[in-house]
């Protein structure tokens, strides 16, 4: 395959220090090759995916989990992996938007999960670096900050309100909770992994791309190569590949970025968080080689707001002015999906869809949110209502605190597809496309995704994303296709990278780009 690396100048490993540390150490892929038959079939073996799957199992439900890459590579594995119940200002808008009992139903259950993983970690004697330590959400905001420590304490959880933090920047107040942790994702997820493997009522298949689902009576998932029939179905997969209930209305695909980081002299302890746009993260990781510092943040929607170069360097220079950083040991970006009222969707998936269930729109917060939809999901689907169920329910109808955010976003969608279309319409000049750059043309009427590889060569591909037919745009710092509808991401030849996109971009060989290859 020909290379696509930027020349960006960016240092550090591109992936993150869970997929550095572990890819290496993977067990033989297996592959679904044939038909089989389930209880449940879950699409997505990350941290959701894997938490149903291991709680379906301890009742006695048959699974078979697909994962279109190895297990926990995609968002799990680019997390900063924060277990924590402090989510940004988030109390304070339950509170308000939904009510006290809402807000103390979601911080419970985010408590929960924290103890469940520190149990499961317990039980099977997993080494992946679970550690207690305090979470701060700080900012210039003392009154949003008080509102936000009293609506988590209303919520049932120890909060305290705090100033003089963080110790690396100004803030004037903080929001503090105790006991909360860090981890390594896919240590842990692996574990869970082969804990399944081991479990005959129990299969999981990776390097295995759902392309079709039908969601009749006894609903069905293919692959290319083979079946899983299942009497229930579970799509982990950030966007659903199936929509039945206007997802993508109710949420939007947003990137975030993440440097890890060596300091000459100590980290700060704990978990920061700084809301706003961008916002910013820290926590430590320590491995072999000592303390790694992860500074996350330059948040935007998929496929808008420029150079995702720039963004890294953004953050850079943000954490250059604050820390004494030796050397940039990694940097990478991810994707989650916010919805427009703040709150996961974990349930069924939607109309005529009745044995779909789904877990998705995590808002960035998907370690302790993944394994409270692994518990609700398990819960629902042996036919237990737990009260927490109503206010995750994807078919929920939440106009007060949705109805302004649905409008605006769905009003900047529209905006956005018009304006990519309008633009393809103006070709711009390929002899001035560098190597590692990309960009959209016009040919014969029909938009065209041009890049030029580290070697000069150009590849062009169809830039009508499979999904929507919304118009992709190049990511210069992962040199991918992104559609900014609905996040599908496509490498440069075509090969979706993630969803809810299930098709590749088709190749477009064209005669007008010859005299450039």
């Amino acid at each position: 395959m020909a290379d696509f690396s930027a020349d960006s100048d960016l240092p550090g490993e591109p992936t993150s220090p869970w997929l550095a540390s572990t890819l290496a150490d993977d067990a033989d892929v297996s592959r679904l090759e044939s038909a089989e038959s389930v209880d449940v079939a879950i699409v997505g073996a990350g941290i959701a995916g894997l938490s149903a799957a291991i709680e379906l199992r301890e009742r006695d439900v048959s699974v078979a989990v697909l994962e279109r890459d190895r297990v926990a590579t995609g968002v799990t594995g680019k997390t900063t992996a924060k277990l924590t119940s402090q989510h940004g200002r988030i109390y304070d808008h339950l509170r308000r938007e939904f009510g006290r009992r809402q807000a103390s139903q979601y911080a419970a259950l985010q408590e929960d999960a924290i103890d469940a993983v520190e149990d499961r970690i317990d039980e099977l004697g997993i080494d992946c670096g679970f550690e207690r330590v305090p979470s701060y959400l700080y900012g210039n905001d003392p009154g949003a900050i008080q509102r936000e420590a009293d609506a988590a304490r209303a919520a049932g959880l120890e909060a305290s309100y705090v100033t003089s933090v963080p110790p690396f920047e100004r803030a004037r107040a903080a929001v503090r909770f105790d006991d909360q942790a860090w981890f390594h994702p896919r240590e842990y997820l692996l574990a869970i992994a082969d804990e399944l493997r081991a479990d005959d009522g129990a299969s999981l298949y990776e390097e295995t791309r759902v392309t079709d689902l039908e969601p009749g009576r006894r609903p069905s998932v293919r692959t290319r190569a083979g079946t899983v029939q299942a009497g229930r179905i579970v799509l982990a997969t950030g966007f659903p590949i199936l929509d039945r209930a206007g997802y993508f209305a109710r949420m939007h695909p947003k990137r975030s970025y993440v440097l890890g980081l060596r300091l000459d002299g100590r980290p700060p302890e704990g978990m920061y968080y700084r809301s706003g746009e961008p916002y910013r993260s820290v926590r430590t990781h320590r491995d072999d080689d000592g303390d790694l510092l992860l500074v996350g943040g330059e948040n935007h929607k998929t496929g808008q707001g420029g150079s995702t170069i720039e963004r890294y360097r953004r953050l850079l220079g943000w954490a250059r002015e604050r820390f004494p950083v030796e050397s940039v040991d990694y940097h990478w970006s991810t994707q989650d999906y916010v919805p427009v009222d703040g709150v996961p969707f974990v349930g069924r998936l939607g109309a005529g869809a009745e044995h779909v269930f789904v877990a998705t729109g995590f808002r960035g917060w998907g370690m302790t949110n993944g394994v409270a939809a692994g518990g609700l999901l398990a819960d629902l689907l042996t036919g237990d209502e737990p009260p927490e169920a109503d206010l995750f329910d994807p078919l929920r109808f939440t106009p007060k605190p949705s109805l302004g955010k649905t409008l605006s976003e769905n009003a900047d969608a529209a905006s956005q597809f018009a304006t990519d279309w309008a633009r393809a319409l103006l070709s711009p000049d390929l002899a001035t496309l560098e190597r590692g750059e990309g960009t959209v043309v016009r040919e014969g009427g029909r938009p065209v995704a041009c890049a030029r590889d580290a070697d000069g060569e150009m590849h062009a591909v169809s830039a009508v994303c499979s999904h929507m037919a919304c118009l992709v745009e190049w990511n210069d710092a992962e040199c991918s296709w992104d559609c900014p509808c609905h996040g599908s991401r496509f490498a440069p030849d075509g090969e979706v990278l993630e969803g809810p996109a299930s098709d590749d971009l088709d190749e477009r060989p064209s005669s007008s780009l010859e005299e450039w290859k």
